[in-house]
């Protein structure tokens, strides 16, 4: 992939872009790969050497690297840093780095440290439950030691105190623990199984010249369209709707002050910040039908 450089960003930065310490260590799948479309991903593997994305976009990405320095300068005897397990299931050899595992009692909480949003942590992402899932399921398949607890170090980049002030479902402090729900290890791997089936049908797809499974509205952060009931000339709305007809009967309870606002859907993902929307043609036609 190139990286671009549209706004100047000092060198050490952009060198440290080029210098990737990610990798899957040679895995068929990561666990975070294994979460993700597999249209995009055969999408990136298909025009890798084609991919362009600009610096600017990616700096949050270095955090994560530096987050780890920091595990490490900090880790104690409990402490297990930035391990990567491998196994194998149903001839899929799937991989997954852990942030941080600490040693309790004969058992390991797993925990994830991640550089997110307010918005985020106040509307909890499936995926993360998902993923720390995967983790603790690789833990105990790999070391045979239970795991205890899943939780999520969330490293808050926008939060302001003014904020938290305000609302009182908006984080407290910029860095909050969200306990994870722990699935059993047979629920774990139906769900890891059912991926690897959906991964393995894209890949024969690409490979046949076969069209790619399609996006699900989950994979695009579809939005509906909707109909918002809002005072003329004012800024939020009063009430939100998915159907026209019961932004009317709210209309008519509000009164003469209030209008309809429409609102269009949106593919949030496919919009901004996918990467290999230009070459997907499922975008190309909603785009064409909108």
């Amino acid at each position: 992939m190139k990286i671009t450089n549209k706004y100047g960003l000092p060198d050490p930065i952009i060198n440290a872009l080029h210098r990737p310490t990610y990798t899957k260590g040679g895995a068929n799948v990561s666990a975070t790969e294994l979460l993700t479309s597999p249209r995009i991903v055969q999408l990136r593997r298909k025009h890798s050497k084609k991919l362009e994305q600009d610096a600017s976009e990616m700096v949050w990405s270095l955090f994560g690297s530096a987050l780890h320095n920091v595990l490490e300068h900090g880790k104690d005897d409990r402490h297990i840093v930035e391990e990567r397990l491998h196994t194998t299931l149903d001839g899929w050899s799937i991989s997954g780095a852990i942030d941080l595992q600490t040693v309790e009692n004969g058992t390991i909480k797993v925990s994830d440290y991640k550089t997110t949003g307010a918005w985020a942590v106040m509307n909890e992402k499936a995926d993360w439950t998902s993923q720390l899932n995967i983790y603790a399921w690789l833990v105990q398949t790999t070391k045979r030691i239970p795991v205890s607890s899943l939780e999520i170090v969330a490293i808050i980049r926008d939060w302001a105190k003014r904020e938290s002030d305000r609302k009182d479902d908006y984080p407290q402090a910029p860095i909050v623990t969200i306990p994870i729900a722990l699935w059993s290890m047979e629920e774990s791997e139906e769900f890891i199984r059912k991926r690897i089936d959906q991964h393995a049908d894209a890949l024969m797809s690409s490979e046949t010249g076969s069209d790619l499974p399609k996006c699900s509205p989950e994979d695009m952060w579809e939005r509906q369209s909707a109909w918002a009931v809002k005072k003329i000339k004012g800024v939020r709305a009063k009430s939100v709707h998915y159907s026209e007809e019961d932004a009317n009967k709210a209309l008519e309870v509000a009164g003469k002050e209030y209008a309809i606002e429409f609102r269009p859907g949106e593919r949030v993902r496919c919009q901004n910040y996918c990467a290999v929307s230009k070459f997907c043609e499922q975008w190309a036609q909603y785009r064409r039908e909108q």
